[in-house]
């Protein structure tokens, strides 16, 4: 049974090597953190992405500027607060301080929705350009060399020329 399974490895391949040596099989490559920087859109969408978030911190300073003056005037006054205006102010800085981290976990899931919704139709309209020239170029297969995953591959073809032609990239 072993050397059943040797021989149909040894053969499956052998059949491989063959393949590769006909020219059956074209390998590419593409850097696509390269293609991405290249297309105006990412450029449209960091800029966009970037005044969003900064609308959510400049609305965070203000919750947390405001927290600290509640804090501040309380210890300022709480020596001569009779004990329910004390109790009244202490609750009333701890719901502005769940406020607070209710906001910025609210904030964290808004950036992420947004970063999804601004990035998604630019990966879309990257992945149908490299799927289209591996089509027109009959490439069997293209890695992503940004990836850092492929360690070893024989010399193929860089399709980032291919793709940024195909979107119109200079």
């Amino acid at each position: 049974m072993t050397r059943i399974l040797a021989i149909l490895c040894g053969l499956l391949l052998g059949l491989n090597i063959t393949a590769q040596a006909q020219g059956t099989l074209k390998f590419g490559h593409i850097n696509s953190t390269q293609l991405l920087s290249l297309m105006p859109e990412t450029k449209n969408a960091d800029s966009s992405l970037q005044k969003f978030g900064q609308s959510l911190e400049n609305q965070l300073k203000t919750m947390t500027a405001e927290y600290q003056g509640k804090i501040s005037d309380f210890k300022s006054k709480e020596a001569s607060m009779a004990e329910p205006i004390r109790d009244a102010k202490l609750k009333e800085i701890s719901d502005l301080e769940e406020r607070i981290q209710s906001f910025q976990e609210s904030a964290q899931s808004s950036m992420q929705k947004k970063k999804e919704e601004l990035y998604t139709p630019i990966l879309k309209k990257a992945e149908e350009a490299i799927n289209a020239v591996a089509k027109d170029n009959k490439f069997s297969y293209i890695f992503d060399t940004s990836a850092g995953t492929l360690l070893f591959a024989q010399e193929g073809d860089d399709v980032l020329p291919l793709v940024k032609g195909k979107l119109g990239l200079k």
